[in-house]
């Protein structure tokens, strides 16, 4: 009996995961950080701050002191945006990815408070944060 009980809890898993696909470590963080988990974040900027004229300067000097790290750029935001931030990764020669990200079966409107540009590590534990 034990047998069966084990064996249709496993049926009942794959299920779940063929219908719904792997299962992931902190989905909402990793939506919010533009796939990145919040301890790799170094720099967090909204799409409201990477309006400010200052930013572009502030984005620039970060990216000159941190090569090790990748420009992650909200696809979902204005397209002047998006050039403004892909422009600076190009002539810096900076690593950069723009994602657009979609809701689970939802269509999801992007927001001024929304992380528009993120730079983090790709595979490390970031210990002194610049900015969230």
């Amino acid at each position: 009996m034990k047998g069966a009980s084990v064996m249709a809890n496993e049926s009942e898993e794959f299920i779940k995961q063929h219908m719904f696909g792997q299962p992931e470590l902190k989905p909402d963080e990793k939506r919010a950080f533009l796939g990145n988990f919040r301890e790799r974040v170094a720099l967090a900027l909204t799409i409201q701050q990477l309006r400010q004229p200052e930013t572009v300067k502030m984005v620039q000097n970060i990216v000159d002191h941190y090569p090790e790290y990748r420009m992650y750029i909200n696809g979902k935001m204005p397209d002047s945006l998006i050039t403004k931030f892909m422009k600076l990764a190009v002539q810096s020669n900076y690593q950069f990815t723009i994602l657009v990200q979609n809701g689970v079966r939802v269509e999801q409107e992007v927001h001024s408070g929304d992380f528009g540009l993120v730079i983090a590590s790709p595979d490390k534990k970031i210990k002194r944060r610049i900015l969230l």
